[in-house]
């Protein structure tokens, strides 16, 4: 079996299996929040963890509050500074074509609420105009109640220039959201360094248990609890934490940061993967192909093959893709972040992203690579044209 689809969840990484067969054989099972010894050990470990994430992320302890994952914490931030009548005089969220649904299904709710959304145009190869956010924060800059530019997209890979936007909006003096999911585990980070107002990421997109993220805050003073009830994460996020899932997290992060070289063999073997692909196949689109990507990740369109029939034919071969996002990959329509890049529907409905993981070898992608070409040459047997 070849699992390909790490930029939707990854499995769980060796060194927190381990982890985990040990923890479970422990004693301390316990509500965090009470006070008998338990408790405090199942308290401590978690506290630990924090500790352990903030120093790979570059961030201070202070700054990290646990949540289920980085939906949450993308809906905690809107809900931060968008509740109320901020809109009367900050009217503006502005935000790219290519965000994941958790970023544009938020701005679309606080539409309805009377924001106005002003979207940055995309280039063609799949990045953030970054001269049209320019003049998109000069125009508009004290009327912005905040700008959210993803910081590598979840369906091409292609990485952003957060960096840039990162430090226009601290010129501007505009809070800026940057959904660092898939960026955060492939890249080295460091939160501070960036200046950053807030940031994303999820643990079971790097090896980690689900339902287990963080929320990083240049200030959390800022932050409004989204959940209530018994005043957690400094009355920030209530509820029980779950100690599992964060210390997961700390141990894969890690790894990852301990092995961050191994990324460059992986671009390696999808440079060469890629290269093969299209001398078997000149009509093979790759998207984002001339932009920074992900080392990971490969978003291909042979046009006028659908990717489902695709993603079909490879499962029967023990290998498992998605067409786009996860969250969209039942939708047989060209997504919305191809759409911003002006692809056409011929290209955007024969989609197939191939996403793999640190430890992904080039054995994988020869296995992958024989059984693409074979479900290519099958199924251009019965293309519509």
């Amino acid at each position: 079996m070849i699992y390909a689809d790490y930029n939707g969840s990854a499995p769980l990484l060796e060194d927190v299996k381990q982890y985990l067969k040990t923890r479970v054989d422990s004693l301390y099972f316990a509500n965090p929040n009470a006070i008998h010894y338990l408790g405090a050990k199942t308290k401590l470990a978690m506290e630990n963890a924090r500790v352990a994430i903030t120093k790979v992320l570059g961030a201070d302890k202070s700054q990290a509050i646990y949540t289920s994952g980085a939906t949450e914490g993308i809906n905690t931030v809107f809900h931060s500074l968008l509740s109320g009548e901020q809109y009367k005089e900050k009217p503006y969220i502005v935000l790219s074509g290519i965000e994941h649904p958790a970023v544009s299904s938020c701005a679309k709710y606080y539409e309805k609420k009377g924001y106005i959304l002003k979207t940055i145009s995309s280039n063609n190869n799949g990045t953030v105009d970054i001269l049209d956010l320019k003049n998109i924060l000069n125009k508009y800059k004290n009327h912005i109640s905040l700008v959210t530019v993803i910081a590598a997209n979840n369906e091409t890979g292609v990485i952003q220039p957060y960096e840039e936007v990162s430090a226009l909006c601290e010129h501007y003096e505009v809070p800026n959201l940057s959904d660092t999911t898939q960026l955060i585990g492939k890249i080295p980070f460091n939160f501070k360094k960036l200046g950053m107002d807030y940031a994303v990421m999820s643990g079971h997109k790097l090896g980690a248990l689900t339902g287990a993220g963080v929320l990083l805050a240049k200030d959390p003073s800022r932050i409004k609890p989204l959940i209530l009830g018994g005043g957690q994460e400094s009355n920030l996020r209530s509820g029980t934490g779950n100690y599992l899932g964060f210390e997961s997290m700390a141990i894969a992060l890690d790894y990852i940061h301990k092995n961050m070289d191994k990324w460059s063999e992986v671009q390696k073997h999808r440079i060469s993967f890629e290269k093969r692909l299209k001398e078997r196949f000149s009509e093979i689109v790759i998207l984002g192909e001339d932009a920074p990507r992900l080392a990971n990740t490969s978003y291909i369109s042979y046009p006028g093959i659908h990717g489902q029939t695709v993603q079909i034919e490879l499962e029967s071969h023990d290998i498992f893709v998605t067409t786009s996002s996860a969250c969209s990959d039942n939708e047989p329509m060209t997504s919305s972040v191809l759409k911003a890049m002006n692809i056409t529907d011929d290209v955007g409905r024969g989609v197939v992203r191939i996403s793999m993981g640190i430890n992904s070898s080039a054995r994988d992608y020869d296995q992958l690579l024989e059984a693409l070409i074979k479900s290519y040459q099958k199924l251009m047997l019965v293309r519509p044209f």
